[in-house]
């Protein structure tokens, strides 16, 4: 895979994707497209399109932001330690393209008790063939 320079990753995202992706910014909680969207898919990397999350391990966190308890493929993440802003955390970027994601916690539901917590801004979504045609609540 060819790395984009900055410039063109200005040219193809939103101002809002590219802060987000490209400077480790985080969206206001529960302003994101994907906080409250249920429809059977995935969840792709808005960089590069390797595919994150499936909308299987998608769960309503209360916290404002898209969160799953398991990334599509161990592979697909890379986890960072993150001291930002006065608190110890994990960074999740993908492995592919380094585009921020979010954030994983451990306090998620079981089987695997975590909690990816990613900014919409940062995924695109591809419905399920057998979903294509149903409506998103």
């Amino acid at each position: 895979m060819t790395k984009k320079t900055d410039q063109e990753y200005k040219q193809s995202l939103s101002d809002i994707q590219y802060r987000v992706t490209r400077e480790a910014a985080t969206e206001r909680p529960f302003s994101g497209e994907y906080c409250d969207h249920w429809a059977d898919g995935r969840y792709t990397c808005i960089c590069c399109g390797t595919p994150l999350f499936h909308a299987s391990t998608k769960f309503d966190a209360g916290c404002g932001w898209p969160s799953y308890n398991a990334p599509a493929d161990d592979q697909v993440i890379t986890e960072i330690r993150d001291v930002s802003h006065g608190m110890v955390r994990t960074e999740v970027r993908c492995s592919q393209c380094d585009a921020h994601l979010g954030h994983v916690f451990d306090d998620g539901p079981q089987p695997t008790g975590l909690r990816y917590c990613i900014n919409s801004a940062s995924l695109s979504f591809e419905p399920s063939e057998n979903a294509a045609s149903s409506k998103t609540e």
